[in-house]
């Protein structure tokens, strides 16, 4: 449980971490790629106001390499600029003042040319410059991987100082539930001596008392019992919390547990004026703890004979497809709420509006997930005007 708290704080940290530094570093790429654009469009305009008209060709002076074409009425295209654009392909200018002139923007990139334009109409001609575009994206590449890098360098170690600084904040947890495990676990095995020194006792009172007394005796031994029974319930939670008790996997079965743990309820709910109906498919096998599944299929049982109404039938059906198993039981009655459904698997919850009468601790439940889960499977509950059913999956052939 640590451990998934500590990943959890790791998480969260980590993920508002990298949203900082992915909106970081595109507020940087966006900034300068405007930056880079800004002067490109300045150079191309200045090479638009005097370039034509002054001693100096477009793209001469030191900055952007560029080119301009002025376009006049008749058709007739004069086209000047630096040493870096071959101006001799008329065929090529050509086609790139058409694409351009056929362009409602007035400034934009071609890209089957990769060239910058911007475009000005003037009284007598329409004016042109052209920059080369590759340079900005060949920068804009190279800044983006710079980035990334950058990203991913920051993501590492903030990501170590997150773990680092996440086993700081969970040791308190990890303190307080470390002692309430030992408080739970050493109060556990203490309240089983005197409840069983109380249950010899009663048994030896029972010999010794007259009718009078005997139903004070079956009272006493009635709660030791179900006293026991809480104490037994919590111990092995709390060492399936720690991790003190291993299961013992072993090749089983599964289909043969669950029909021997069937058979056992048989009785159990023909007492309880209810039906026991089971479908089990044959020879499924799997690895597992059989003891733990056959009080994981006893938990599920015993649960829906208690809830079921009287004279109605209790499903109790296993499949196996995709290698896995597939386990439900399923009794009719009442639906149970959202909210009770979501809270089921939680220890000494019980939906009372769905459980008037019931005898239990509401930590049934919570021991069947802690053997689902360390058999690797899943549990969950569906309730609705039909029937409220539990589904088990549990991996096969291991």
């Amino acid at each position: 449980m640590i451990r998934k708290l500590r990943w959890k704080v790791v998480a969260v940290t980590m993920s508002v971490v990298t949203a900082v530094l992915l909106l970081a570093l595109t507020a940087v790429f966006l900034s300068s790629r405007s930056a880079m654009e800004s002067r490109t469009r300045q150079e191309l305009q200045q090479a638009l106001q005097g370039a034509l008209d002054g001693p100096m060709r477009p793209g001469q002076d030191g900055g952007i390499p560029c080119f301009t074409a002025e376009v006049y009425a008749g058709g007739t295209v004069r086209v000047s600029g630096s040493s870096y654009f071959d101006l001799d392909d008329e065929d090529t200018l050509l086609e790139i003042v058409t694409a351009t002139l056929s362009r409602r923007e007035d400034s934009g990139v071609l890209e089957d040319y990769h060239l910058r334009y911007l475009r000005e109409n003037g009284p007598l001609s329409i004016r042109i410059a052209y920059a080369d575009s590759s340079l900005e994206q060949s920068t804009l590449r190279s800044l983006t991987g710079t980035t990334a890098l950058i990203g991913l360098a920051a993501f590492a170690v903030l990501f170590g100082f997150s773990y680092l600084l996440s086993g700081l904040v969970t040791r308190p947890v990890e303190k307080a539930w470390q002692e309430q495990q030992r408080f739970l676990s050493d109060a556990s095995h203490e309240l089983k001596t005197p409840l069983t020194v109380i249950l010899s006792s009663a048994d030896l009172l029972s010999g010794a008392v007259g009718d009078e007394g005997q139903g004070y005796v079956d009272n006493i031994r009635s709660e030791s019992r179900r006293m026991k029974k809480l104490v037994e319930s919590m111990l092995t939670l709390s060492r399936a919390d720690d991790g003190a008790h291993r299961l013992v996997f072993s090749p089983l079965d599964l289909s043969d547990v669950v029909t021997d743990t069937a058979l056992l309820f048989e009785p159990v709910a023909f007492e309880a004026n209810r039906q026991l109906l089971y479908d089990i498919q044959e020879h499924l096998q799997t690895s597992g703890d059989g003891d733990k599944l056959r009080q994981l299929v006893g938990i599920l049982l015993d649960n829906a004979i208690k809830y079921a109404p009287e004279h109605e039938p209790i499903r109790l059906t296993l499949t196996g497809a995709d290698k896995s198993a597939c386990l439900t039981v399923e009794n009719g009655g009442a639906p149970l709420s959202p909210e009770a459904v979501e809270h089921l698997f939680d220890r000494f919850y019980r939906a009372d509006s769905a459980r008037s009468g019931a005898q239990g601790f509401g930590l049934g439940l919570s021991i069947a997930k802690s053997i689902v889960t360390e058999h690797g499977g899943t549990i969950r509950c569906e309730s609705d005007s039909r029937s409220t059913r539990f589904i088990v999956t549990l991996p096969l052939g291991r």
